[in-house]
């Protein structure tokens, strides 16, 4: 019976967790660029049985165990924003940014200017060009971020282009693993577009009226099994001695 209730406990605490996960998902449903996170879970055996008529399989316990979570990296659906600075990344890149920790990695290109006129994150992070910040003068206009990502404008009343830098981007063999990332050649930009997230607001809904179905049915085995105990603990007691 101890084990019926340690396996159920297993079980339960790993729902939590997942619950959790699914809230964080349909939370950020609306965070550009944001990667849904999923669960991972494993069988962990452990010898639990030791009499002799045990035999075999009949000895090891199965329980649950979320070994960690990994990154959905499907790319999100894009959003026209008409906003010149806004860049949506075609491919597996990422925005290199300078954050206060160091270079970050983002897949949001809902991007502004600074009052020091650099390109920087909604988060305030400069966005990194291959030379350095990009940064624009006060009578920069007509903006334009080309496909391989360079960046142009017409600078006051001059009639040609001039290039304020190329934004970086970077991938990863394994982006879901803290890899070293590499300087990424395939990927595009699509100026006045950001990407959204790539959580699917229905199926996460669904995913979490399952688990925590799924959690108020192991509960109900685990009642069940402490009954089961408890009546048996009962009969015992009447056992003449």
């Amino acid at each position: 019976m101890e084990n019926a209730l340690l396996v159920g406990l297993s079980r339960q605490t790993v729902l939590e967790r997942q619950l959790n996960i699914i809230a964080n998902n349909i939370a950020n449903v609306n965070t550009n660029g944001y990667k849904a996170d999923q669960s991972l879970f494993e069988e962990h055996l452990n010898s639990g049985a030791h009499e002799d008529n045990f035999v075999g399989r009949d000895r090891r316990v199965s329980y649950v165990q979320d070994r960690g979570t990994y990154k959905d990296l499907s790319q999100g659906p894009s959003q026209q924003t008409n906003n010149p600075l806004d860049v949506a990344v075609d491919g597996d890149g990422f925005l290199v940014v300078q954050s206060q920790g160091g270079e970050r990695y983002t897949r949001d290109g809902n991007l502004h200017l600074n009052s020091q006129g650099q390109l920087v994150t909604a988060a305030g992070d400069a966005v990194l060009g291959t030379s350095g910040p990009i940064v624009f003068q006060p009578t920069d206009h007509d903006i334009n971020i080309s496909p391989d990502g360079t960046v142009t404008v017409i600078e006051g009343a001059s009639r040609t282009d001039s290039i304020r830098g190329k934004l970086r981007l970077a991938s990863f063999t394994d982006a879901g693993d803290a890899g070293v990332p590499q300087a990424d050649a395939k990927s595009t930009f699509r100026q006045g577009y950001v990407e959204k997230s790539n959580v699917n607001a229905v199926s996460e809904m669904g995913r979490m009226v399952e688990v925590m179905r799924t959690y108020q049915q192991v509960a109900n085995i685990l009642q069940q099994q402490s009954d089961l105990h408890k009546s048996a603990i009962e009969k015992l007691a009447d056992v003449p001695a």
